[in-house]
Protein backbone atom coordinates (compact mmCIF):
# COMPACT_ATOMS: atom_id res chain seq x y z
CA UNK A 1 0.00 0.00 0.00
CA UNK A 2 1.36 3.46 -0.88
CA UNK A 3 1.86 6.25 0.84
CA UNK A 4 -0.58 8.52 0.70
CA UNK A 5 -3.05 5.68 0.02
CA UNK A 6 -2.66 5.26 3.81
CA UNK A 7 -2.76 9.04 4.44
CA UNK A 8 -6.23 8.34 2.59
CA UNK A 9 -7.15 5.61 4.63
CA UNK A 10 -6.57 7.58 7.96
CA UNK A 11 -8.47 10.03 7.02
CA UNK A 12 -11.15 7.92 5.59
CA UNK A 13 -11.57 5.98 9.16
CA UNK A 14 -10.81 9.90 10.77
CA UNK A 15 -14.47 10.67 8.80
CA UNK A 16 -16.10 8.29 9.71
CA UNK A 17 -15.76 8.22 13.22
CA UNK A 18 -16.01 11.94 13.10
CA UNK A 19 -19.53 11.17 11.71
CA UNK A 20 -20.48 9.17 15.09
CA UNK A 21 -19.05 12.06 17.12
CA UNK A 22 -21.27 14.61 15.25
CA UNK A 23 -24.13 13.14 17.19
CA UNK A 24 -22.78 13.14 20.68
CA UNK A 25 -24.78 15.03 23.08
CA UNK A 26 -22.71 17.39 25.38
CA UNK A 27 -22.32 14.64 28.06
CA UNK A 28 -20.73 12.20 25.59
CA UNK A 29 -18.51 14.60 24.30
CA UNK A 30 -17.39 15.35 28.31
CA UNK A 31 -17.31 11.40 28.49
CA UNK A 32 -14.67 11.47 26.10
CA UNK A 33 -12.03 14.05 27.16
CA UNK A 34 -12.48 12.45 31.00
CA UNK A 35 -11.18 9.33 29.41
CA UNK A 36 -8.49 10.67 27.27
CA UNK A 37 -7.34 12.59 29.89
CA UNK A 38 -7.53 9.59 32.79
CA UNK A 39 -5.23 7.98 29.69
CA UNK A 40 -2.36 10.44 30.49
CA UNK A 41 -2.97 11.72 33.70
CA UNK A 42 -3.11 7.68 35.43
CA UNK A 43 -0.09 7.27 37.48
CA UNK A 44 1.56 4.38 36.44
CA UNK A 45 0.78 5.41 31.98
CA UNK A 46 2.20 8.76 32.72
CA UNK A 47 5.82 7.61 33.73
CA UNK A 48 5.35 5.17 31.37
CA UNK A 49 5.17 7.66 28.95
CA UNK A 50 7.42 10.29 30.48
CA UNK A 51 10.40 7.37 30.53
CA UNK A 52 9.80 6.34 27.29
CA UNK A 53 9.48 10.23 25.82
CA UNK A 54 12.96 11.14 27.48
CA UNK A 55 14.83 7.06 26.26
CA UNK A 56 13.50 7.88 22.69
CA UNK A 57 13.98 11.08 22.38
CA UNK A 58 16.96 12.08 24.63
CA UNK A 59 15.16 15.35 25.72
CA UNK A 60 14.54 16.74 28.95
CA UNK A 61 13.71 14.88 32.51
CA UNK A 62 11.39 12.42 33.34
CA UNK A 63 9.95 13.42 36.30
CA UNK A 64 9.51 16.74 34.86
CA UNK A 65 7.63 15.39 31.93
CA UNK A 66 5.24 13.39 34.69
CA UNK A 67 4.69 16.34 36.33
CA UNK A 68 4.04 18.66 33.21
CA UNK A 69 1.91 15.41 31.72
CA UNK A 70 -0.27 15.86 35.30
CA UNK A 71 -0.77 19.64 35.51
CA UNK A 72 -0.99 20.33 31.96
CA UNK A 73 -3.69 17.78 31.30
CA UNK A 74 -5.38 18.75 35.08
CA UNK A 75 -5.37 22.23 33.89
CA UNK A 76 -7.12 21.26 30.76
CA UNK A 77 -9.81 19.72 32.26
CA UNK A 78 -10.52 22.70 34.62
CA UNK A 79 -10.86 24.55 31.46
CA UNK A 80 -13.03 22.34 30.06
CA UNK A 81 -14.88 21.61 32.55
CA UNK A 82 -18.68 22.79 32.39
CA UNK A 83 -17.76 24.47 28.92
CA UNK A 84 -19.80 23.74 26.07
CA UNK A 85 -19.47 22.82 22.97
CA UNK A 86 -21.90 21.01 21.38
CA UNK A 87 -25.20 22.44 20.34
CA UNK A 88 -26.82 25.69 21.52
CA UNK A 89 -23.53 27.66 23.62
CA UNK A 90 -25.11 30.83 23.49
CA UNK A 91 -28.42 32.66 23.44
CA UNK A 92 -28.48 36.24 23.05
CA UNK A 93 -32.57 37.36 22.97
CA UNK A 94 -31.52 41.28 22.85
CA UNK A 95 -29.73 41.09 19.53
CA UNK A 96 -31.60 38.30 18.32
CA UNK A 97 -28.74 35.85 17.91
CA UNK A 98 -28.09 31.76 18.86
CA UNK A 99 -24.83 30.55 18.81
CA UNK A 100 -24.33 26.60 17.97
CA UNK A 101 -20.89 24.92 17.67
CA UNK A 102 -20.19 22.64 15.26
CA UNK A 103 -17.26 20.77 14.83
CA UNK A 104 -14.32 21.82 12.16
CA UNK A 105 -14.05 17.43 11.63
CA UNK A 106 -10.94 15.93 10.83
CA UNK A 107 -7.32 17.73 12.33
CA UNK A 108 -4.31 17.03 11.48
CA UNK A 109 -1.95 17.49 14.61
CA UNK A 110 1.64 18.64 14.33
CA UNK A 111 3.65 17.90 17.36
CA UNK A 112 7.40 18.19 18.48
CA UNK A 113 9.89 15.75 19.92
CA UNK A 114 10.31 18.35 23.02
CA UNK A 115 6.81 17.30 24.45
CA UNK A 116 6.02 14.29 23.17
CA UNK A 117 3.13 13.17 25.41
CA UNK A 118 1.27 16.26 26.55
CA UNK A 119 1.29 18.15 23.96
CA UNK A 120 -0.90 15.40 21.71
CA UNK A 121 -2.85 14.80 24.63
CA UNK A 122 -3.82 18.75 24.74
CA UNK A 123 -4.63 18.31 20.88
CA UNK A 124 -6.20 15.58 21.04
CA UNK A 125 -8.67 16.26 24.28
CA UNK A 126 -9.14 19.59 22.80
CA UNK A 127 -10.49 18.21 19.65
CA UNK A 128 -12.60 15.03 21.66
CA UNK A 129 -14.09 18.10 23.60
CA UNK A 130 -15.51 19.45 20.11
CA UNK A 131 -16.07 16.29 18.59
CA UNK A 132 -14.23 16.49 15.94
CA UNK A 133 -11.20 13.43 15.00
CA UNK A 134 -7.40 13.82 15.13
CA UNK A 135 -4.95 12.56 13.16
CA UNK A 136 -1.57 12.99 14.86
CA UNK A 137 1.94 13.63 13.41
CA UNK A 138 4.63 13.25 15.78
CA UNK A 139 7.90 14.03 15.09
CA UNK A 140 10.05 11.11 14.27
CA UNK A 141 11.91 11.02 18.25
CA UNK A 142 8.23 11.20 19.23
CA UNK A 143 6.41 8.85 17.67
CA UNK A 144 6.84 5.64 19.84
CA UNK A 145 5.26 7.75 22.48
CA UNK A 146 2.49 9.08 20.27
CA UNK A 147 1.79 5.73 19.77
CA UNK A 148 1.38 4.61 23.24
CA UNK A 149 -0.73 7.15 24.58
CA UNK A 150 -2.65 6.90 21.44
CA UNK A 151 -2.66 2.92 22.60
CA UNK A 152 -3.78 4.26 26.11
CA UNK A 153 -6.46 6.57 25.09
CA UNK A 154 -8.25 3.60 22.68
CA UNK A 155 -8.27 1.63 25.76
CA UNK A 156 -10.00 4.52 27.78
CA UNK A 157 -12.95 5.24 24.54
CA UNK A 158 -13.21 1.36 24.39
CA UNK A 159 -15.13 1.46 28.05
CA UNK A 160 -17.22 4.21 26.77
CA UNK A 161 -17.85 3.35 23.13
CA UNK A 162 -16.96 5.92 21.44
CA UNK A 163 -15.20 4.69 18.09
CA UNK A 164 -10.98 4.49 18.50
CA UNK A 165 -10.35 6.24 15.11
CA UNK A 166 -11.63 9.52 16.76
CA UNK A 167 -7.33 9.60 17.95
CA UNK A 168 -5.13 8.18 15.26
CA UNK A 169 -0.95 8.73 14.48
CA UNK A 170 0.38 9.15 11.20
CA UNK A 171 4.07 7.40 10.84
CA UNK A 172 6.62 9.77 10.28
CA UNK A 173 8.23 6.87 7.82
CA UNK A 174 6.25 8.20 4.87
CA UNK A 175 8.15 11.30 5.12
CA UNK A 176 7.40 15.23 4.29
CA UNK A 177 5.52 14.02 2.02
CA UNK A 178 2.88 12.11 4.07
CA UNK A 179 2.71 14.80 6.43
CA UNK A 180 2.05 17.14 3.23
CA UNK A 181 -0.62 14.99 2.08
CA UNK A 182 -2.19 14.75 5.90
CA UNK A 183 -2.04 18.73 5.68
CA UNK A 184 -3.79 18.66 2.92
CA UNK A 185 -6.47 16.47 2.99
CA UNK A 186 -7.43 17.40 7.13
CA UNK A 187 -10.45 20.28 7.30
CA UNK A 188 -7.65 21.96 10.09
CA UNK A 189 -3.92 21.79 10.79
CA UNK A 190 -2.70 22.43 14.35
CA UNK A 191 1.21 22.80 14.09
CA UNK A 192 3.35 22.87 17.13
CA UNK A 193 7.34 22.57 16.30
CA UNK A 194 9.80 23.37 14.06
CA UNK A 195 9.15 26.89 12.25
CA UNK A 196 9.61 24.47 8.57
CA UNK A 197 6.53 22.68 9.93
CA UNK A 198 4.40 25.72 11.10
CA UNK A 199 5.31 27.30 7.58
CA UNK A 200 4.57 24.22 5.38
CA UNK A 201 0.86 24.08 7.55
CA UNK A 202 0.15 27.51 6.57
CA UNK A 203 1.27 26.70 2.78
CA UNK A 204 -0.62 23.67 2.85
CA UNK A 205 -4.11 25.24 1.31
CA UNK A 206 -6.06 24.11 4.76
CA UNK A 207 -6.87 26.68 7.73
CA UNK A 208 -4.15 26.24 9.99
CA UNK A 209 -2.83 27.06 13.53
CA UNK A 210 0.92 27.55 14.13
CA UNK A 211 2.87 29.16 16.51
CA UNK A 212 6.01 31.03 16.91
CA UNK A 213 9.18 30.79 17.61
CA UNK A 214 10.22 30.84 21.38
CA UNK A 215 13.47 33.25 22.26
CA UNK A 216 11.71 35.23 25.84
CA UNK A 217 13.57 37.59 27.60
CA UNK A 218 12.89 38.60 31.32
CA UNK A 219 12.95 42.03 32.81
CA UNK A 220 14.23 42.05 36.50
CA UNK A 221 14.11 45.46 37.75
CA UNK A 222 15.67 46.65 41.33
CA UNK A 223 12.49 46.80 42.73
CA UNK A 224 11.37 42.84 42.79
CA UNK A 225 11.74 40.71 45.57
CA UNK A 226 15.42 39.14 43.98
CA UNK A 227 15.74 36.21 45.99
CA UNK A 228 11.89 35.28 45.14
CA UNK A 229 12.59 36.50 41.22
CA UNK A 230 15.97 34.14 40.75
CA UNK A 231 14.04 31.55 42.67
CA UNK A 232 11.29 31.46 39.66
CA UNK A 233 13.99 32.15 36.46
CA UNK A 234 16.18 28.93 37.57
CA UNK A 235 12.85 26.89 37.96
CA UNK A 236 11.59 27.87 34.50
CA UNK A 237 15.04 27.37 32.95
CA UNK A 238 15.93 24.19 34.46
CA UNK A 239 12.42 22.62 33.79
CA UNK A 240 12.79 19.94 31.37
CA UNK A 241 16.31 21.32 30.89
CA UNK A 242 14.50 24.19 29.06
CA UNK A 243 12.53 21.75 26.18
CA UNK A 244 9.96 25.06 26.73
CA UNK A 245 9.77 27.65 24.47
CA UNK A 246 8.54 29.52 27.17
CA UNK A 247 11.55 29.04 29.28
CA UNK A 248 13.73 32.22 29.67
CA UNK A 249 16.34 32.94 26.99
CA UNK A 250 18.06 36.07 28.17
CA UNK A 251 17.44 38.55 31.49
CA UNK A 252 17.47 41.98 30.79
CA UNK A 253 18.85 43.30 34.16
CA UNK A 254 17.56 46.73 35.32
CA UNK A 255 20.41 48.99 37.49
CA UNK A 256 21.25 48.04 41.14
CA UNK A 257 19.88 44.86 40.79
CA UNK A 258 22.39 43.00 38.98
CA UNK A 259 24.86 42.33 42.15
CA UNK A 260 22.31 41.15 43.80
CA UNK A 261 20.54 39.05 41.59
CA UNK A 262 23.56 37.63 40.13
CA UNK A 263 24.45 36.71 43.89
CA UNK A 264 20.86 34.88 44.28
CA UNK A 265 21.11 33.27 40.54
CA UNK A 266 24.53 31.81 41.92
CA UNK A 267 23.57 31.06 45.56
CA UNK A 268 20.66 28.56 43.17
CA UNK A 269 23.12 26.74 40.88
CA UNK A 270 23.99 29.44 38.32
CA UNK A 271 27.44 29.78 37.30
CA UNK A 272 28.27 33.00 35.25
CA UNK A 273 31.03 31.87 32.92
CA UNK A 274 34.42 33.68 31.75
CA UNK A 275 34.76 35.28 28.58
CA UNK A 276 37.01 32.49 27.74
CA UNK A 277 34.42 29.96 28.60
CA UNK A 278 31.50 31.60 26.75
CA UNK A 279 33.37 31.26 23.80
CA UNK A 280 34.63 27.69 24.42
CA UNK A 281 30.36 26.92 24.91
CA UNK A 282 29.59 29.45 21.76
CA UNK A 283 31.86 27.44 19.09
CA UNK A 284 30.55 24.29 20.06
CA UNK A 285 26.83 24.63 20.81
CA UNK A 286 26.84 26.86 17.55
CA UNK A 287 29.11 24.80 14.77
CA UNK A 288 28.07 27.43 11.67
CA UNK A 289 26.13 29.81 13.47
CA UNK A 290 23.63 26.78 14.09
CA UNK A 291 22.61 25.20 17.03
CA UNK A 292 23.61 21.65 17.66
CA UNK A 293 21.27 19.18 18.48
CA UNK A 294 23.60 17.54 20.88
CA UNK A 295 22.96 20.62 23.02
CA UNK A 296 19.28 20.95 23.04
CA UNK A 297 17.58 20.40 26.68
CA UNK A 298 20.56 18.75 28.24
CA UNK A 299 21.23 18.96 31.90
CA UNK A 300 23.45 22.22 32.40
CA UNK A 301 26.62 19.86 33.88
CA UNK A 302 26.64 17.37 30.45
CA UNK A 303 26.48 20.86 28.32
CA UNK A 304 29.39 22.10 29.89
CA UNK A 305 30.98 18.39 29.48
CA UNK A 306 30.41 18.25 25.43
CA UNK A 307 31.41 21.85 24.94
CA UNK A 308 34.80 20.69 27.01
CA UNK A 309 34.51 23.29 29.78
CA UNK A 310 36.56 21.84 33.12
CA UNK A 311 36.24 24.30 36.06
CA UNK A 312 34.90 22.18 38.74
CA UNK A 313 31.63 25.09 39.25
CA UNK A 314 30.98 24.49 35.77
CA UNK A 315 30.43 21.06 35.86
CA UNK A 316 28.09 21.17 38.72
CA UNK A 317 25.97 24.28 37.58
CA UNK A 318 22.51 23.95 37.09
CA UNK A 319 22.61 26.60 34.46
CA UNK A 320 24.84 28.16 32.84
CA UNK A 321 25.13 32.24 32.18
CA UNK A 322 26.33 34.10 29.76
CA UNK A 323 27.11 37.48 28.84
CA UNK A 324 27.11 38.55 25.24
CA UNK A 325 27.92 42.08 23.81
CA UNK A 326 25.38 41.94 21.24
CA UNK A 327 22.19 41.28 19.36
CA UNK A 328 21.95 39.08 16.16
CA UNK A 329 23.39 36.39 14.11
CA UNK A 330 27.13 37.15 14.85
CA UNK A 331 25.82 36.62 18.75
CA UNK A 332 24.09 33.20 19.12
CA UNK A 333 23.40 33.33 22.66
CA UNK A 334 20.95 36.33 22.27
CA UNK A 335 18.61 33.78 20.46
CA UNK A 336 16.95 30.72 21.15
CA UNK A 337 19.01 27.63 23.13
CA UNK A 338 16.66 25.09 24.34
CA UNK A 339 18.67 24.70 26.86
CA UNK A 340 19.83 26.01 30.45
CA UNK A 341 22.14 28.66 28.84
CA UNK A 342 20.74 31.87 29.94
CA UNK A 343 22.00 35.49 28.64
CA UNK A 344 22.31 38.26 30.61
CA UNK A 345 22.29 41.73 29.80
CA UNK A 346 22.62 44.77 32.19
CA UNK A 347 20.99 48.02 31.37
CA UNK A 348 20.43 51.39 33.41
CA UNK A 349 16.85 51.80 33.43
CA UNK A 350 13.75 50.62 32.68
CA UNK A 351 13.34 52.44 29.03
CA UNK A 352 16.99 50.99 28.51
CA UNK A 353 15.58 47.47 28.99
CA UNK A 354 12.41 47.83 26.54
CA UNK A 355 14.57 49.06 24.14
CA UNK A 356 17.44 45.75 24.87
CA UNK A 357 14.48 43.26 24.78
CA UNK A 358 13.00 44.77 21.72
CA UNK A 359 16.40 44.51 20.13
CA UNK A 360 16.23 40.52 21.30
CA UNK A 361 12.86 40.28 19.32
CA UNK A 362 13.62 41.80 16.30
CA UNK A 363 16.14 39.11 16.05
CA UNK A 364 14.25 36.33 17.38
CA UNK A 365 11.35 35.15 19.24
CA UNK A 366 9.04 38.45 18.36
CA UNK A 367 5.48 37.63 19.45
CA UNK A 368 5.68 35.15 22.12
CA UNK A 369 5.78 36.83 25.85
CA UNK A 370 8.19 38.97 27.59
CA UNK A 371 8.57 37.99 31.58
CA UNK A 372 8.99 41.15 34.36
CA UNK A 373 9.73 40.56 37.68
CA UNK A 374 9.71 43.75 40.25
CA UNK A 375 7.63 45.90 37.73
CA UNK A 376 5.05 48.45 38.94
CA UNK A 377 1.52 48.42 37.15
CA UNK A 378 2.26 51.36 34.52
CA UNK A 379 5.71 49.43 34.00
CA UNK A 380 3.82 45.78 33.27
CA UNK A 381 1.22 48.22 30.79
CA UNK A 382 3.67 50.18 29.55
CA UNK A 383 5.71 46.64 28.22
CA UNK A 384 2.30 45.51 27.03
CA UNK A 385 1.73 48.75 24.54
CA UNK A 386 4.82 49.05 23.59
CA UNK A 387 6.85 45.44 23.16
CA UNK A 388 6.00 43.27 20.05
CA UNK A 389 4.12 40.18 22.76
CA UNK A 390 1.33 38.67 23.05
CA UNK A 391 1.69 37.92 26.68
CA UNK A 392 3.25 39.37 29.58
CA UNK A 393 3.66 37.60 32.61
CA UNK A 394 4.58 39.33 35.76
CA UNK A 395 6.15 37.72 38.38
CA UNK A 396 5.60 34.09 38.08
CA UNK A 397 7.74 31.32 36.51
CA UNK A 398 8.11 32.04 33.55
CA UNK A 399 7.63 28.73 31.69
CA UNK A 400 5.38 27.35 33.91
CA UNK A 401 3.20 30.64 33.68
CA UNK A 402 2.52 31.07 29.69
CA UNK A 403 0.80 27.76 29.03
CA UNK A 404 -1.40 28.16 31.57
CA UNK A 405 -1.55 27.65 35.15
CA UNK A 406 -3.44 27.65 38.81
CA UNK A 407 -2.47 30.86 39.68
CA UNK A 408 -3.18 33.10 36.42
CA UNK A 409 -6.51 33.44 33.50
CA UNK A 410 -4.95 32.09 30.69
CA UNK A 411 -6.23 28.81 29.25
CA UNK A 412 -3.95 25.78 29.41
CA UNK A 413 -2.10 24.72 26.65
CA UNK A 414 1.34 24.06 25.14
CA UNK A 415 0.62 25.80 21.95
CA UNK A 416 1.11 29.47 22.12
CA UNK A 417 -0.18 32.04 19.35
CA UNK A 418 2.00 34.59 18.64
CA UNK A 419 -0.06 37.12 16.18
CA UNK A 420 1.44 38.42 13.13
CA UNK A 421 4.64 39.49 14.84
CA UNK A 422 4.98 35.67 14.89
CA UNK A 423 3.83 35.22 11.78
CA UNK A 424 0.64 33.43 12.99
CA UNK A 425 -2.93 33.79 13.08
CA UNK A 426 -3.73 33.80 16.30
CA UNK A 427 -2.52 35.29 19.49
CA UNK A 428 -3.99 33.44 22.24
CA UNK A 429 -3.24 30.31 23.82
CA UNK A 430 -4.42 27.53 21.81
CA UNK A 431 -7.82 26.12 23.15
CA UNK A 432 -11.04 24.46 22.48
CA UNK A 433 -13.04 27.24 21.04
CA UNK A 434 -9.74 26.96 18.37
CA UNK A 435 -11.46 23.84 17.17
CA UNK A 436 -14.41 24.94 16.82
CA UNK A 437 -16.78 26.08 14.08
CA UNK A 438 -19.68 28.97 15.03
CA UNK A 439 -23.16 28.73 13.27
CA UNK A 440 -25.56 31.70 13.96
CA UNK A 441 -29.12 32.05 13.71
CA UNK A 442 -29.75 35.39 13.07
CA UNK A 443 -33.99 36.80 13.80
CA UNK A 444 -34.88 40.07 13.34
CA UNK A 445 -35.15 42.98 16.17
CA UNK A 446 -36.62 46.58 16.24
CA UNK A 447 -34.70 48.47 13.83
CA UNK A 448 -32.67 50.97 15.57
CA UNK A 449 -31.34 52.95 12.89
CA UNK A 450 -28.94 55.77 14.12
CA UNK A 451 -28.74 59.47 12.85
CA UNK A 452 -26.10 61.18 11.71
CA UNK A 453 -25.43 63.29 14.16
CA UNK A 454 -24.98 60.98 17.05
CA UNK A 455 -22.30 59.18 15.15
CA UNK A 456 -20.40 61.90 13.29
CA UNK A 457 -21.38 64.74 15.43
CA UNK A 458 -18.40 65.14 17.53
CA UNK A 459 -15.84 65.00 14.74
CA UNK A 460 -18.28 67.61 12.74
CA UNK A 461 -18.06 69.57 16.25
CA UNK A 462 -14.30 69.45 16.14
CA UNK A 463 -13.05 69.86 12.60
CA UNK A 464 -15.64 70.98 10.73
CA UNK A 465 -14.41 74.30 8.82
Amino acid sequence: MSQTTSVADLISRARGAQLIANTWTQQQADDAVAAAAWAIVEPERNRRLAELAVASTGLGAVDDKVQKNYRKTLGLLRDLHGAKSVGIIEEDSARGLTTIARPVGVVAAITPSTNPAATPANKLINALKTRNAVVLAPSPKGLKTATLLVEFVHAELRKIGAPLDLVQVLSPAGGRAALHELMRAADLVVATGSSANVRAAYESGTPALGVGAGNVAGIVLPAADLALAAARIVTSKTFDNATSCSSENSLVVVGDAWPALLAELERRGAVLLTHDEAQQLQHAMFPGGKLAGAFIAQPAARIAALAGLTRGAVLNAHVLLVSPQGVGAAHPFSGEKLSPVLALYRVADFNAALTQVQAIYDYQGKGHSVGVHGASPDEALQLGLRLPVCRVIVDQVHSYAVGGAFNNGLPFSLSMGCGTWGGNGFSDNLNYRHFLNLTRIVRPIAEQIPTEEQLLGDYWERFAK
